[in-house]
């Protein structure tokens, strides 16, 4: 009677087992036990720009080195270095002429200082095309040489794809600057940017001064005189 009672229970042990085996042989197949292993079906996200990102987009403007401010100087002072152009000049900063020579103080030769101190932008959108309004704000601060006046800046305001030119114009802004005791703000606008519409958000705005711009010939060339005739 203890063997039967015995066997039983043996019996009725092993089919409780191959039950939870079975049951957890299903969760295997599908899930994983208790979860683990369990595949990730959610799609990845897309890489794509949004059109509404698009749409709110409006390139940053940037200041290259060296474009922020420029001196003037009496003609005894030195000359302004040359620049070239910001629209097409590279990132790569050249070595400092004159490295570790002292150079001379004409702080006193100054007539005046031009300073940018602070760019913005806004953007519209119309027919395939982006038009931009680029603001630059500065100063003019008079120097020992000054004379009250109006002084003009070369201002060059330019849209790159890269190392394409989307827009790049040279203006010549005259600020009027009648106290030499003081800094003179201004703000200049440039409302006549258009560049196409960009398919990614991969535009990049300059603003800053272009002194190695050519300068435009105002005197009509001279005659020559005609051989003269024994």
């Amino acid at each position: 009677m203890a063997f039967h009672s015995f066997n039983g229970r043996f019996v009725a042990g092993l089919a409780l087992t191959g039950f939870m085996l079975a049951a957890a042989g299903c969760q295997s197949s599908d899930n994983g036990i208790l979860g683990f292993g369990k595949k990730d079906t959610t799609p990845p996200p897309d890489p794509k720009v949004l059109s509404s990102q698009l749409q709110a987009y409006c390139p940053k403007v940037t200041l290259r080195d060296g474009t922020a401010f420029f001196n003037t100087y009496a003609k005894s002072g030195p000359k302004p270095k040359k620049k070239t152009d910001v629209a097409a000049e590279e990132a790569a900063q050249p070595a400092a002429d004159g490295a570790g020579v002292d150079q001379p103080d004409d702080s006193a030769k100054i007539i005046y200082q031009a300073s940018i101190t602070d760019v913005t932008r806004d953007c519209s959108r119309a027919n395939g095309s982006m038009s931009m309004k680029i603001a630059v704000a500065g100063k003019v601060v008079p120097g020992p040489m000054f004379t009250p006046g109006t002084i003009t800046m070369p201002i060059r305001i330019a849209v790159m794809h890269g190392t394409e030119v989307l827009y790049s114009q040279l203006h010549s802004y005259q600020v009027q600057v009648t106290d030499p005791s003081s800094a003179t703000q201004f703000v200049f606008t440039d409302s006549s940017v258009v560049v196409p519409e960009p398919t990614a958000r991969d535009y990049q705005a300059y603003a800053g001064y272009d002194e190695g711009a050519p300068k435009v010939a105002t005197d009509k060339p001279k005659k020559k005189k005609a051989a003269a005739t024994n």
